[in-house]
């Protein structure tokens, strides 16, 4: 466990020292993990965009219409559940899972290795999320933006892309604020075992990227 933390500290270490676009002062800044609150994770947080480098995010990105997460305290106090719901292509879903929390970290360690932070953001009503996922030898991060807020100024959208290049990542994919919100009476499904049976699938990932090449080619 300390050993995965000490890599995620390496790795924004790195890039901030990679950082070529921003100036490395601003970088800095931007990049420092914040300080959270348990009850401050809690409630309904709706998705405004992100940028990751998973296999298929970018094609997903373009085909997600609207995703929301809501967070809840459980009897343990270092453990959060989470039910997530999206409309993909116009189909709503949902996932429910739980995450270990504490230090501001968010953490999943079975059947694979997921991290959470989370970044520096002047939204009030805002959360930036720096997120690592370990799969046997491959390595996935993510930044997302959730606010409270259907949408949000666009300086803080501009200070979220900013963070987004500071880390080397794509230009993010923000969602279109005029969405319609899928209900929250959707039968979840369990959502750890389906995300790790996508991890694992080699062949679905060489497919996936190849969607995203077509996407960021021909998709506005």
């Amino acid at each position: 466990m300390l050993r995965m933390k000490c890599v995620s500290v390496a790795v924004l270490l790195s890039l901030l020292s990679l950082g070529d676009s921003a100036p490395l002062s601003s970088c800095e800044s931007l990049l420092k993990p914040i300080t959270i609150s348990n009850e401050n994770m809690m409630g309904k947080w709706l998705y405004v965009g992100g940028s990751s480098d998973l296999p298929g995010s970018r094609s997903l990105g373009r085909l997600l219409s609207s995703v929301w997460l809501d967070i809840t305290a459980t009897s343990q106090s270092n453990i959060l559940n989470i039910i997530q719901t999206q409309r993909i292509y116009g189909k709503c879903s949902s996932l429910v899972f739980n995450v270990t929390f504490e230090n501001s970290t968010m953490v999943i360690e079975q059947p694979f290795y997921l991290r959470e932070v989370y970044l520096p953001t002047d939204c009030s009503d805002c959360l930036v999320v720096y997120e690592e996922v370990i799969s046997g030898r491959d390595t996935f991060t993510s930044l997302m933006l959730f606010s409270k807020r259907q949408s949000v100024s666009p300086d803080f959208v501009e200070m979220f892309k900013a963070q987004a290049e500071c880390l080397r990542m794509p230009s993010p994919i923000m969602i279109d604020t005029d969405y319609e919100i899928c209900p929250d009476n959707i039968a979840p499904s369990e959502g750890i075992s389906a995300l790790n049976s996508f991890l694992e699938a080699k062949m679905g990932h060489r497919v996936a990227k190849l969607l995203d090449a077509f996407f960021d080619a021909f998709v506005n």
